[in-house]
């Protein structure tokens, strides 16, 4: 009975093997199919692009993660004008609703936010004030024309700039904050 059963299954897989082909080929034709839509729907890398060391203007994408307790997190569009003396700052929720706007000039700097203004005595103390951190402000206006600025605490990495990144990492004073741009 064994060697019937063998024969049986032996007929019946040999019987099968032309349609197993089939479905594995349709199945191969369906993935390769699959990853040609996909990467149809893929966004193309961005070209390098030269860094202007008079540009005042960047849009794009931030994020600021600080380290504190509790951890706090922050990303939004952003639409940047001017310089660290004078100039504008947008923020946009994933939607483009427009979160706070900043305007600052020497000696004031005034934060727009849900139909409310307040004022402050420098861009520093709005930035610190509203993020809960200081962030240098001349020299990330430095870092976003490609030039090295030090400052104690901090590290950018200017090598994604080019493709349009940046990212700055504050290590000391506690707690530690990381900063990141991504330019449209």
């Amino acid at each position: 009975m064994n060697s019937a059963v063998t024969i049986a299954v032996s007929t019946a897989s040999t019987s099968a093997l032309p349609v197993v082909r089939a479905r594995r080929q349709a199945l191969q034709a369906l993935a390769l199919g699959s990853v040609a839509l996909l990467s149809g729907c893929a966004t193309a890398r961005k070209e390098p692009v030269a860094i202007d060391k008079e540009r005042s203007s960047w849009t794009g994408r931030l994020g600021l993660n600080i380290a504190s307790e509790p951890p706090q997190s922050f990303s939004a569009g952003f639409s940047l004008n001017g310089n660290a003396e004078a100039g504008e700052l947008s923020l946009s929720s994933p939607l483009g609703s427009i979160l706070a706007t900043m305007l600052w000039q020497p000696g004031s700097a005034i934060l727009n936010q849900g139909g409310k203004e307040q004022r402050f005595s420098s861009l520093e103390e709005l930035i610190t004030q509203t993020s809960g951190t200081p962030i240098p402000i001349r020299a990330l206006f430095a870092w976003l024309r490609g030039e090295t600025e030090n400052v104690e605490g901090w590290q950018a990495d200017l090598r994604s700039l080019p493709d349009g990144r940046l990212y700055a990492q504050r290590l000391q004073p506690l707690p530690t904050a990381e900063l990141r741009l991504v330019f449209d």
